[in-house]
């Protein structure tokens, strides 16, 4: 996990949603790279139960707060913006755009030298509502005055990722499935380690780059390509897969919540992220911040990273699931074509 650096010290980050698993993450490479970690937290007692916790400097506040906010950034160089809603609520939007503008506001007027954000890898058009947030806040900070970075990547393959979980419980549990046509879609991965690589990368960027970067793996895949390849890496048979065309984001997650350990509000902004194409349009980010050592990981060898250490899935023992689950969507289908 650590990243070779010659910086010196004293530099100041700043790491909020440190209690996410990116933040968790990217506040560990930023200590081992040699930066003074500071995390922005309404939860310290969180972050002090960490291995970790104790190397970080923590100011206890709440990213909506001026007076926290100004105290979290103070004599900070480089702060990481790590903050979604996720969708929980039916204002997510409009409270993701007001601490985006709280927060570039406020890192402006601290002198912050750079803002990072991870956003989501997008198509043109019009895009599914957590999408679309996601591409707004990281248009709200690049029109701050702060230089920023927006990292954009698609499905993150590491244990703990909400977006890796979701395929690693749907493959395991289900060898039959009836799922959405969005499976079909293409979809560029991207291990956890090389996300976080961009991402301390990103902290040594040129004042004068201010833009967004898509960064994925080497593959581009469908979500069933990639679920076949967890099954293939992780000794399970061959999923069969059967898509169906009519399943909206509401009922999908239903189905998610039902198979999976995730909540079923959780899911569905992932979903609504599906249901485009999600490919790299361009590599600008290596003009910047070089490659990984040997190039980025592949999906296979990203997988069986993820998976060492992973706690058995006992839902496996349940040989009746994966039949009700797919005869429980089959009715949800009929009911959607009444």
């Amino acid at each position: 996990m650590s990243e070779p650096s010659s910086r010196g010290p004293g530099r100041t980050a700043l790491v909020t949603g440190a209690t996410g698993y990116i933040g968790g993450l990217l506040a560990q490479r930023l200590l081992a790279a040699g930066w003074h970690v500071r995390v922005l937290t309404r939860h310290g007692d969180a972050i002090e139960q960490q291995q970790w916790g104790r190397l970080v400097e923590v100011v206890e506040g709440d990213a909506d707060s001026g007076d926290d906010l100004a105290a979290a950034l103070a004599d900070v160089e480089v702060a990481y913006y790590l903050i979604h809603s996720m969708g929980k609520a039916d204002d997510f939007s409009e409270r993701d755009r007001d601490l985006a503008r709280a927060f570039g506001a406020a890192a402006a007027a601290a002198g912050v030298q750079r803002i990072v954000y991870l956003s989501g890898l997008h198509p043109d058009g019009e895009l599914s509502p957590h999408l679309a947030s996601r591409v707004e806040v990281g248009d709200i900070l690049m029109a701050s005055g702060v230089p920023t970075a927006v990292i954009q990547a698609a499905v993150v393959i590491g244990l703990g990722s909400v977006s890796f979980d979701m395929l690693r419980h749907l493959a395991e549990r289900l060898p039959v499935m009836v799922a959405p046509k969005w499976l079909r879609n293409r979809i560029q991965p991207i291990a956890v380690d090389d996300v976080l690589h961009y991402l301390v990368g990103a902290a040594e960027l040129a004042p004068e780059v201010n833009r967004t970067f898509d960064v994925g793996g080497p593959e581009v895949l469908t979500y069933a390509d990639m679920l076949q390849r967890f099954a293939a890496v992780t000794g399970l048979r061959r999923r069969v897969i059967v898509t169906v065309p009519v399943l909206t984001p509401e009922l999908a997650s239903q189905w998610i919540g039902l198979v999976t350990p995730l909540d079923a509000g959780v899911a569905k902004p992932l979903i609504g992220s599906l249901v485009h194409e999600v490919v790299c349009r361009e590599d600008d980010i290596h003009r910047y911040v070089p490659a990984p050592d040997g190039g980025a990981r592949g999906f296979d060898d990203a997988v069986r990273a993820a998976m060492v250490g992973a706690p058995p899935d006992h839902a496996l023992r349940n040989v009746l699931l994966g039949a009700w689950a797919v005869a429980a969507l089959l009715a949800a289908v009929a009911l959607t074509r009444r």
